[in-house]
Order: C-alpha cells, then structure tokens, then sequence
C-alpha cells in the first residue's frame, strides 16, 4: 500500500497523541468515524502528514473550543468539502471566461463579438449618503 507524503515527514500516532495531548484512541475514533484518513506503511502503522495535523487541529478546535460532537463535526467537514469544490469550480469558471474574453477582444481580432459593446466613456458610479458617512 502507497505512503502518501504531501510534506517533509510523517508522524505515528503515538507522537500525534503526544503533541495534541489526547489519548491515542481519540485519533483512532477519528478514523473510524471517517474524520481523519491516516496513511499506513506495509506494516500496517498510521502516519500522519502535515495535511493531515491541520485538518486534526479544525477538529480538535471544534471539539474542544466549540463544544461540538463528533456528528457535527463529520457534517461540518463535509460542508467545508463542498464549499473548497464549489469555491474550485467557480475559479475554474472564472478562468474560463477570462481567457474567452481576452481571446475574443484583442487588438487585431476582426470578428465582432455579440453582446460586447466598447465604452466610449468612463462609467461613474454615484456615491450613496450611506457610503459617504461610513468614510467620514
């Protein structure tokens, strides 16, 4: 089985439970109840990346700090998931449409664009009395 090491080193999971003090059955909790996904060597021991002591920290931190049991957690982590896919699809998107734009309106491009049309004039945006008393 492949050892997945996203940094310099990997730590066991008695050293985790040393440096989080927590007891090393709290770590494999975690795992079991998919929190935490630990690499293993072919001796079948956990080890810890450092990607994996970040995400060990959010939930200790919602754990200990938030009061927050280990189904909140799970949903939470979930919600966190798909908002980082959503926020890299809505990136990609944006991307997308940078690069359509550009290649469609460089200098020397004859074809017309549909819906483009050039500003002949800077558009001035009116400051509202609400946003002027927040600056003063």
């Amino acid at each position: 089985m492949a050892t997945k090491r996203k940094s310099k080193g990997a730590y066991m999971i008695s050293s985790v439970a040393e440096m989080y003090a927590i007891h090393p059955q709290t770590l494999r909790l975690y795992e079991r109840e998919g929190l935490l996904k630990p690499s293993r060597t072919e001796g079948n021991t956990r080890l810890y990346t450092e990607e994996d002591l970040e995400r060990l920290e959010f939930i200790l931190n919602l754990a200990r700090d938030l009061g927050v049991n280990i189904a909140g957690i799970a949903i939470i982590l979930q919600m966190r998931e798909r908002m980082e896919e959503m926020n890299r699809q809505m990136q990609s998107f944006v991307d997308y449409v940078r690069t359509e734009m550009l290649t469609r309106v460089q200098p020397g491009n004859n074809s017309s664009v549909p819906g483009l049309v050039p500003l002949r004039r800077p558009v001035i945006v009116p400051v509202t009395q609400r946003e002027s008393k927040k600056r003063s």
